[in-house]
């Protein structure tokens, strides 16, 4: 359901069908655009978008779609129904060629047995649809390429034909046999040559030289100045093609008349595929206009909900793209839990937009339409789609704008339900707020008691803390700069919009003291309250980013991470592959070292101790043992990187699995590789080797032989501490510089401050800031006048530790802070 009446006017669909009506190549596809309507049923609404995305990957294929010749010829069809009429060849040729198309469209989605079905909705379409081959091959024996009948289409015809071109050519001979007497005496110019004039050749002649010719004047030209003659000795041959040419006439009208009696038993079947042919010329014709405005078929799920991302007004994305301006995506979410959505915020800030947006892609998406989302996005099938947008007063039916408003809101109340979504713009408007407010509300609750989905756009506050304390409303705002005092055109769900009513009267020019007085009026708890409200959107979306960046970082640690996973196993894997070609290749080596030796010790026996022959074993032996093991030393080779390989993994799981356990440094016993110094004395160094009751000690590049009863052992981290106290930082320092940086904040607000008293502030900020190695930090200062901001950045230009500073992102606070980079 609908409504009202002129629901696609309010929103754009009117524009949305002219489109695509544009695109069809025949009457028969702009029919079906016209009758395009609703639909609540799912598995409609799914057949109609499966096809119109079967055929977006048509367009993108590489085999052309047949889409040549969409002839509309159902009212010739239509026509021949009573006997004795007949097609002419005009529509004849176009029966022909519409047929052919259709032929071809169905063997385009007919595929062989074992053959995967590339397209099985648009299959399912051609599945039962007649094609006429035979048919097309009669027309084909009666009209030739041009659409005109065959010489050959009959006998007779061609009877007909042979005696007209002959008696042409007698015709032409004679003429240009008087033509060239007259051009002799002067009679005509050299240049002329015979015209034909009501199917009949004659001679232009001067008319002063019109007595001269004998024949039949038929005509003259416009200026007077050119008479057209028919010599007296071709005018029965005239007469004759004339006579000829009506029998060609009724020669083709009865072959026409006799193909037209085999047609007409056919015509129903005919114009059951040419339905065939509407459809498809309207599918394609969806097909390309998603093409245009970036349209998909979103996940569909028989539920009611709208979990839309990145969603776009398909009619703005055309009109900003002539343009070259780019259209801002709506993401928006409607559930169970949060039903209806409330949108606040300054006009001219797109709340119509995104209530409009909303309206027309859940329309167009019921009515089989591909619309321009982000495939992550999840639809829902509504049963109703209501709609009270714009001024709807009228004179004749005594209906107010509020009169009217609340028409549509009893139709609402009246017929909403669970399966209803509800858009309403400006919701209470058109009356004395107070009681405009109180009613909007009662309304409210009763939408949300029904359970009804909706989207409404207000700015009443007593709306706004209604769906802030009730289940199943949500509040959400269209974003404002602040500082630059314009529209962001996005849509943040969760919190209440201003509608910076005293932002957009001083940005426009209002008097201040009018602005003031204002202010004062309402209070500065409203004031405050609705600058609280700001800085809590600004905060929002400040905390939103640097999450967003989280959800990066952390994206891509789990890519690194999946990476390195599958790099260890494909060691392991050649790490396995290795080892077992080692093994392979070590049994081959064993068996041939045992052949050869089997083999050289029966040459010695039978060369009975022969001294040659034995020398010349030996050595093939010892050849043969020289390869073996240059052979070993390369798979030690491998063996010992293998098993390298093999300790760090364990290492490796040691690690994971248990903790460190701790070794017990032992004082009294001294060994090769402990670290010692002399008694009294603070360098340390490292015992090389043991002699007995000395040890030989290197501190540093110089070695030394010292007793053992002069070294004390040391442990490492005793050195360390050792290290920490000789340096001139002391303990109670590094402790004051830990506790900085813990409680330094990287952000600073001198927002009110005297030029001077800022300039301080900021120089202590940035003074801690260089200290605890900060990289980046923010100064607020605000917009204003801009000298508060020009103080400080001339002081910052004159930092050394300062490497660069700028204005932070619009949509976090603009002009109004400065980004400052340390080195």
């Amino acid at each position: 359901m609908i409504y009202p009446q002129n629901f696609e006017q309010k929103t754009g669909f009117d524009k949305v069908r002219r489109l695509i009506s544009d695109k069809c190549l025949s009457p028969l596809g702009q029919e079906r655009v016209a009758e395009m309507e609703f639909s609540a049923d799912y598995t409609t609404v799914i057949e109609r978008l499966e096809q119109t995305d079967e055929f977006v990957r048509i367009l993108h294929g590489e085999v052309e779609f047949p889409a040549s010749f969409f002839f509309d010829v159902r009212y010739s069809l239509k026509r021949i129904r009573p006997e004795g009429t007949w097609l002419d060849e005009k529509e004849l040729f176009d029966l022909k060629r519409s047929l052919q198309t259709i032929n071809d469209i169905v063997r385009f989605f007919r595929t062989e047995e074992d053959e995967e079905i590339a397209y099985p909705a648009l299959t399912a379409l051609a599945g039962d649809i007649l094609v006429f081959p035979q048919l097309i091959g009669k027309i084909d024996s009666i009209l030739d390429k041009f659409g005109k009948v065959k010489d050959n289409a009959s006998p007779t015809l061609a009877q007909i034909r042979k005696e007209i071109s002959s008696t042409m050519s007698g015709i032409s001979r004679s003429l240009q046999s008087i033509l060239r007497n007259a051009q002799s005496e002067g009679v005509v110019d050299k240049d002329v040559t015979p015209t034909m004039r009501d199917g009949r050749l004659m001679i232009p002649v001067a008319p002063a030289f019109k007595r001269k010719i004998k024949g039949i004047v038929h005509d003259e030209s416009a200026s007077g100045k050119t008479v057209f003659i028919e010599p007296e000795v071709v005018v029965e041959a005239n007469n004759r093609v004339r006579e000829l040419e009506g029998d060609e006439r009724r020669e083709i009208m009865k072959i026409l008349t006799e193909f037209t009696n085999i047609v007409r038993p056919m015509v129903p079947d005919i114009l059951q595929s040419y339905e065939f042919m509407a459809d498809i010329d309207f599918i394609r014709a969806k097909a390309l206009f998603a093409e245009q405005v970036k349209g998909i078929k979103p996940v569909v799920e028989n539920v009611q909900q709208v979990d839309w991302a990145r969603a776009v007004h398909p009619l703005l994305y055309l009109s900003l793209q002539k343009q070259n301006k780019q259209v801002i995506p709506l993401d928006i979410t409607l559930d169970e839990k949060k039903r209806i959505l409330i949108i606040s915020g300054p006009n001219a800030g797109g709340k119509s937009v995104c209530l409009k947006t909303v309206g027309l892609l859940q329309y167009m998406m019921q009515c089989g339409l591909l619309i321009p989302l982000h495939e992550s996005s999840r639809t829902g099938i509504f049963s109703s789609i209501f709609i009270d947008i714009g001024d709807e007063q009228s004179i004749e039916n005594d209906l107010s704008t509020y009169s009217s408003h609340l028409t549509n809101m009893k139709y609402f109340v009246r017929n909403c339900n669970e399966k209803t979504i509800i858009l309403i713009d400006e919701f209470g408007s058109g009356t004395e707020p107070q009681i405009g407010g109180a009613i909007a509300e009662a309304l409210l609750d009763h939408f949300n008691r029904n359970r009804s989905f909706g989207v409404i756009t207000t700015h009443y506050q007593n709306l706004k803390h209604f769906a802030e304390d009730t289940e199943g409303i949500v509040n959400g705002a269209m974003l404002y700069d602040r500082h630059l005092m314009q529209p962001l055109f996005k849509l943040s769900i969760g919190n209440p919009g201003s509608s910076f009513a005293v932002e957009i009267a001083r940005k426009i020019g209002l008097p201040e003291d009018v602005i003031a007085d204002a202010s004062a009026k309402v209070g500065s708890d409203y004031i405050d309250m609705d600058k609280y409200l700001q800085d809590i959107v600004r905060d929002k979306r400040y905390w939103e980013s640097k999450r967003q960046n989280i959800r990066q970082q952390e994206k891509k640690l789990e890519d690194i991470t999946s990476r390195y996973e599958k790099d260890l196993e494909e060691v392991n894997r050649q790490r396995k592959e290795i080892m077992r070609e080692a093994k392979a290749e070590a049994q081959r080596i064993l068996a041939e070292a045992n052949a050869r030796i089997e083999n050289t010790v029966r040459e010695i026996k039978e060369a009975q101790a022969e001294k040659e022959q034995t020398k010349l074993a030996r050595k093939a032996l010892e050849e043969f043992k020289a390869s073996v093991e240059s052979a070993g030393e390369e798979d030690d080779k491998i063996a010992r990187k293998m098993a390298k390989l093999q300790e760090r993994k364990e290492r490796k799981k040691q690690k994971q699995n248990t903790p460190a356990a701790k070794q017990i440094f032992n004082r009294d016993v001294i060994e090769v590789g402990d670290n010692v110094r002399l008694k009294g004395q603070v360098s340390a160094g490292t015992v090389m080797e043991l002699q007995g009751k000395q040890a030989v000690v290197a501190f540093g590049m110089i070695k030394s032989t010292v007793k053992l009863e002069q070294l004390e052992k040391v442990s490492k981290g005793q050195i360390k501490k050792e290290i920490q106290k000789s340096t001139f930082v002391s303990s109670d320092t590094t402790d004051h510089m830990h506790e900085k940086k813990l409680n330094f904040k990287q952000e600073i607000d001198v927002r009110g401050m005297r030029g001077d008293e800022a300039l301080q502030t900021v120089t202590y900020f940035i003074d801690d800031a260089i200290q605890v190695g900060a990289s980046r930090v923010r100064i607020l200062h605000g917009t204003g006048t801009g000298i508060l901001r020009q103080l400080i950045r001339d002081y910052l230009h004159s930092v050394p530790g300062v490497r660069h500073y700028h204005d932070e992102h619009v949509q976090l606070g603009g002009a109004g802070i400065t980004v400052v980079e340390l080195d």
